[in-house]
Order: C-alpha cells, then sequence, then structure tokens
C-alpha cells in the first residue's frame, strides 16, 4: 500500500470522490502542513496553526496509480484559486498536494505543467505542491461525513459541484 495526501478546501467534501473506488482503502480527514501537534478543528479552522485540511488516502498502487489519483484530485479543486476552495476561504482551505517521494513529487508537477499548458483554465494554476510531513486525523465526527450526513454534506459541496460541471 501507499500513502497520498492532498488538501482542497473542506476536507468532508474531499473524501467521497475517492472513497469509492477500486485499490483504495481508505480516506481519512485530517490536518497537516502546519505547526502544531495534535490541532483540534477549530484550531486549524481558525487559521493560526498552518495546517490545512486534508484527506489521507491509502492505496494499492496496482489498482489504481498516484498519476490516477492526482487527475481525480485536479476535478475536485479550483486548482487557481489560493486563498480557498468554493465557500471554504482561508489558508486552512488552501489546495496542496503533498508528496512522500520524489516520484510523487515529480509526477505532480509533471501533472501540474500539462494542466497549465492544457489551456482548460485562463488563469494560473496555483496549487501547492509540497513535501508531506505529519497528518493529524480529525476528530470521529469528520470522518466519512458524507456518509453520516448526506443533507449538511450536500449543501456544503453545492458550489464545488457546481464549478466541477462547469470547468471538468
Amino acid at each position: 500500500m501507499e500513502r497520498a495526501i492532498f488538501a482542497g478546501g473542506c476536507f468532508w467534501c474531499m473524501v467521497q470522490p475517492f472513497d469509492t473506488l477500486p485499490g483504495i482503502e481508505s480516506v481519512i480527514s485530517g490536518y497537516t502542513g502546519g505547526n502544531q501537534e495534535n490541532p483540534t478543528y477549530l484550531e486549524v479552522k481558525s487559521g493560526t496553526t498552518g495546517h490545512t485540511e486534508a484527506v489521507e488516502i491509502i492505496f494499492d498502487p496496482t489498482l489504481i496509480s498516484y498519476r490516477e489519483l492526482v487527475e481525480i484530485y485536479w476535478q475536485q479543486t479550483d486548482p487557481t484559486d489560493a486563498f480557498g476552495q468554493f465557500e471554504d476561504r482561508g489558508s486552512s482551505y488552501r489546495p496542496v498536494i503533498y508528496y512522500f517521494d520524489e516520484k510523487q513529487r515529480e509526477t505532480a508537477e509533471e501533472s501540474k505543467k500539462h494542466l497549465q499548458s492544457s489551456g482548460h483554465f485562463d488563469q494560473p494554476i496555483v496549487t501547492q505542491i509540497e513535501p508531506a510531513v505529519t497528518f493529524y486525523p480529525a476528530e470521529a465526527e469528520h470522518q466519512a461525513y458524507y456518509q453520516r450526513n448526506p443533507e449538511n454534506y450536500q449543501k456544503n459541496a453545492a458550489k464545488r459541484k457546481q464549478f466541477i460541471a462547469e470547468f471538468w
């Protein structure tokens, strides 16, 4: 098994697109990229810890590649918005691809370059690509949120879904 970590706004909305794919062992909501150990949801949301809301994906690379995961990631975000995603604003919602090794870094960089040159967006692709650091799983109430709270999830994901339908 391998790991991937993606930040793309609210982690509630980042789980479902990966959760049901063949080869995905787990998708965990959590926090990474900051300067505080064991942050809480409220601390991260305040923007004072430096963390992003992110998802950690454990996957079987013989069934789904990291490259495929990166391509799916792009289609869940607005890669031209560095200051949050959709209705979620602030540094804790910034888009970041975190990599674990040189191969993942190269894959992410190549994919970003390809997306920029594709002409799909008329603004620069600003998603950051950064080394993975400690990932802290979020509190239990944030795990599998789309399954446990479908009505609230649909409401929170509405702008994201509208963007995806329009741009992808």
